[in-house]
């Protein structure tokens, strides 16, 4: 293998269509952001949901057990939530089991493969059905060369953990497509992979190999092409630091932009760490970018903004613009015209 040269991979996942999602006891809906990124991203392959007594969030999909969405032609059952750890929980197992009664493939982006559950993938063989497990990355990925590679890209990032990295850069790539500019979504997690349908799960690689699996995942491409790639944790969040720091040095950002939730004074899960202010952030991301791209930039700031009104809105995208000098934005409710004009503006 030439060793300047980074090998493509890709985790290709083949799923059967549609979905029936299963939110478990999820009690926040940060905990079910896989099911709601397959709502928002792949409605048309959601059939319904599943929720256990404790649940405390809606998809507002129609309630189903796996035998009622298997009648209604459901494919999958698929794992909705994202618990702290990524185990299946004990609560969930005879639902799982009921799926593959009811003829499901059973769909997990979780940490714990799904065959550890005793017995599970005994009845998905005798029932035919498929375990699939999506936070499985390839085999022999490199270790980081730090290789320039050709193309443009915009890494998306966060003050935190679940405010909106995924959905920026899945709306950026919609954008620039509408705007007939070459573009693709590169997924690094588990949701992502489910609605591109490839991609390579950063967190579940080796830290040794994380900055090769996203040089990996973000090829040599034509000069004016973009590409989108999903952020992954936050460079401020105690626990996953790290796999953020192997993301940015292996996409090597062009452009970046900064993902907030106004409405966080710490961590998410993590009380005693509070969130950075947006100056402390943009200047801390471009440090750590600008290791493997001298060149990077902060081109501008995605806002969670739905729990304001228009106004408030407006009044925190133009104090914002006036102190950072960066357009801001919110990737489903605003226009994304300023920050693309901002990427293509190098």
């Amino acid at each position: 293998m030439n060793p300047q040269a980074a090998p493509t991979f890709a985790t290709t996942v083949v799923l059967r269509k549609p979905y029936l999602l299963f939110l478990g006891e999820a009690r926040h809906f940060s905990r079910a952001k896989t099911a709601f990124g397959l709502r928002d991203w792949a409605p048309e392959a959601c059939i319904a949901q599943l929720s256990l007594p404790a649940c405390e969030v809606s998809l507002e999909l129609p309630e189903m057990t796996p035998a009622q969405a298997a009648e209604k032609g459901a494919g999958s059952l698929l794992i909705g939530i994202a618990p702290i750890g990524g185990q299946v929980a004990a609560s969930w197992i005879p639902s799982l089991f009921a799926g593959i009664e009811a003829g499901l493939d059973i769909v997990s982006g979780l940490h714990s493969p799904l065959s550890n559950i005793p017995g599970l993938a005994d009845a998905a063989a005798a029932r035919g059905v498929r375990l699939i497990d999506v936070r499985k990355p390839p085999e022999n990925l490199p270790v980081g060369s730090g290789r320039k590679r050709s193309g443009l890209r915009l890494l998306t990032v966060g003050t935190d953990c679940a405010l909106g990295k995924k959905y920026t850069a899945l709306a950026l790539t919609r954008a620039l497509q509408t705007k007939g500019i070459a573009a693709d979504f590169r997924a690094s997690g588990q949701t992502g992979i489910m609605i591109a349908g490839s991609g390579i799960p950063l967190d579940s690689v080796v830290s040794d190999f994380v900055a090769g699996a996203a040089e990996c995942l973000s090829p040599d491409a034509a000069a004016h092409h973009w590409d989108i790639v999903e952020g992954q944790g936050s460079l401020f969040h105690p626990a996953y630091a790290g796999v953020t720091l192997g993301l940015i040095h292996g996409s090597q950002p062009d452009a970046m932009v900064l993902c907030h939730d106004p409405h966080r004074t710490h961590i998410w899960g993590s009380p005693d760490y509070p969130t950075p202010s947006l100056k402390i952030a943009i200047e801390q991301y471009l440090q750590a970018a600008r290791l493997t791209n001298p060149k990077a930039r902060m081109v501008g700031i995605s806002f969670n903004s739905s729990a304001l009104d228009d106004e408030q809105r407006a009044r925190l995208f133009a104090e914002t613009e006036a102190e950072l000098g960066l357009p801001c934005f919110d990737p489903l409710k605003t226009s994304l015209d300023a920050v693309i004009a901002r990427m293509l503006a190098a």
